[in-house]
Parts: C-alpha cells; sequence; structure tokens
C-alpha cells in the first residue's frame, strides 16, 4: 500500500516562497512507470495539476505556474518538494500530492492534503 504524507508550513506571506513535501512510503519514486503531481484546490474551486516529476527525474509544469515552479527529489529519502516562489493570497488552497502512471488517467493515491495559506 503506497501512502503519500504532505508537510510544510501552513502560513506563508506574500512574495516568500512555498515550500511543500511529499513523503512516500509503500513504494519507490524511481519506479518505472510513475509520475508524482502536486496538485491543489483553492477555497470554492476546483483541482489544478501544479506539476509533476516522474520516476526518471524529468518534470512537468502547468502552463500557467510554470514561471513560479519548481518540483525537486531526494531518492534517498524517497521524498519529492513542491517550491512555489512569489505567492499571493491566490496561491491560497489545499495542496496535494498524489502518484499517476502512465497507463492509468487517474491518480491511484494521494496524500490528505495540507492547507497553505498566503497572508502577511
Amino acid at each position: 500500500q503506497v501512502q503519500l504524507q504532505e508537510s510544510g508550513p501552513g502560513l506563508v506571506k506574500p512574495s516568500q516562497t512555498l515550500s511543500l513535501t511529499c513523503a512516500v512510503s509503500g513504494g519507490s519514486i524511481t519506479t518505472n512507470h510513475y509520475y508524482w503531481s502536486w496538485i491543489r484546490q483553492p477555497p470554492g474551486k476546483g483541482l489544478e495539476c501544479i506539476g509533476h516529476i516522474d520516476y526518471s527525474g524529468s518534470t512537468s509544469y502547468s502552463p500557467s505556474l510554470k514561471s513560479r515552479t519548481s518540483i525537486s527529489r531526494d531518492t534517498s529519502k524517497n521524498q519529492f518538494t513542491l517550491q512555489l516562489s512569489s505567492v499571493t493570497p491566490e496561491d491560497t488552497a489545499v495542496y496535494y500530492c498524489a502518484r499517476g502512471a502512465s497507463w492509468n488517467p487517474l491518480y491511484d493515491y494521494w496524500g490528505q492534503g495540507t492547507q497553505v495559506t498566503v497572508s502577511s
């Protein structure tokens, strides 16, 4: 059973960088054909894909967030990290990490989500 757990500060000031980590257990982030994603849901809105890092370390980002987003990984700790720079209150959301697979249009495992509020 794969488990994902997000961690990071719940409050970030405007213009700062939001940094979240997703710790993965029960499966390796380097296993072929899987990718590891960050997704968010602002209050009252739908889910938004931020980007992902795949088993080989290649990354892909949402065009609307690409200029501010970086996703990296630490294979020794089996975790991956989101950094979102120059945040504004519009970045306030519940942030999720999830696992996807090349053959599956849906994410099969999700973290529980973590609330991040951008406010001074």
